[in-house]
């Protein structure tokens, strides 16, 4: 998998649009223990006045424009089963892609967002705030760290990025092979390991922000998969991020047996769909 190396991340973070005076420490970046994150510098949150504007709300464009625009290359051994998937949800019977309240994780955290989306800037850090999956997030480390050598792998993996003027450009590895490129929300295939994605995020007007992407994953697509997504900014406090949980809907607001308020859950019938609640039913 390729990556940027440290070196080359804090050239460009000490640039004119980088973090410079950020304190960042890069030595012994395959030992964490012995590694510290130190604190930011005055001049380090001084610094963050120069990067561009993306404070507010940011609401994704529907993921069908988004794929429908760009789609993947699969290889051709993997071709029968996208088809069947596709099969499935023209006949009504969709698989669902994100089920069981896990993560969507990379690229579907950018790519099938439906809800707002934050983006906060911090000294040696950009946090990605979804309202979307129970409010995900993901840390993009600007401090001049690489990837670690042996990295953990994750739902959204490990993602260092660095400023070249005013477009974030973000390195991601270390993603979990099950996690999903997605065409629909029924249709898609896990990455099966190896997945390596490039972003490069700017604005293109005032309040238009763009996100494109460059996946590879070479045990299912032919070639790298180019993906841009669009995003625009409100400001209204109408819109602002509210607290989710995908868990919620499973449980009706009842009282347990002690009198106490409780999360009570839902019965279903046996094709999964949820029954109403049910007064006479015991409470646990």
């Amino acid at each position: 998998m390729r990556s940027f190396s440290s070196m080359s991340l804090l050239a460009g973070l000490v640039g004119a649009a980088g973090l410079a005076g950020a304190g960042v420490c890069v030595a012994g970046e395959a030992d964490g223990r012995t590694t510290v994150n130190p604190p930011p510098t005055a001049q380090a949150w001084a610094d963050l006045a120069k990067l561009p504007d993306w404070s507010g709300v940011w609401f994704p464009e529907s993921w069908m424009a988004t794929t429908a625009r760009h789609p993947p290359a699969w290889k051709p051994a993997v071709i029968r089963d996208v088809d069947r998937l596709k099969a499935l949800e023209q006949a009504g019977h969709p698989k669902g892609l994100f089920v069981d309240c896990l993560p969507e994780g990379m690229p579907s955290f950018m790519i099938m967002t439906i809800a707002s989306t934050e983006f906060l800037f911090t000294p040696g850090r950009v946090t990605i705030l979804n309202e979307f999956d129970g409010n995900r997030q993901r840390r993009i480390y600007t401090d001049g760290r690489g990837h670690p050598d042996d990295p953990d792998l994750t739902f959204d993996g490990h993602s260092i990025g660095r400023w070249e003027g005013d477009t974030l450009v973000v390195d991601t590895v270390a993603i979990l092979p099950e996690t999903y490129l997605p065409v629909s929300q029924a249709v898609g295939l896990p990455n099966d390991g190896d997945s390596h994605i490039v972003e490069r995020l700017h604005l293109v007007g005032p309040d238009h922000l763009v996100d494109e992407m460059t996946i590879e994953a070479p045990h299912v697509l032919a070639a790298p998969w180019s993906v841009t997504r669009n995003f625009t900014r409100n400001r209204e406090r109408a819109h602002d991020i509210v607290e989710g949980s995908c868990r919620q809907g499973d449980f009706v607001e009842g009282k347990d047996a002690q009198g106490h308020a409780a999360f009570l859950p839902i019965g279903h019938t046996e094709d999964g769909a949820p029954l109403p609640p049910d007064p006479s039913r015991p409470n646990p």
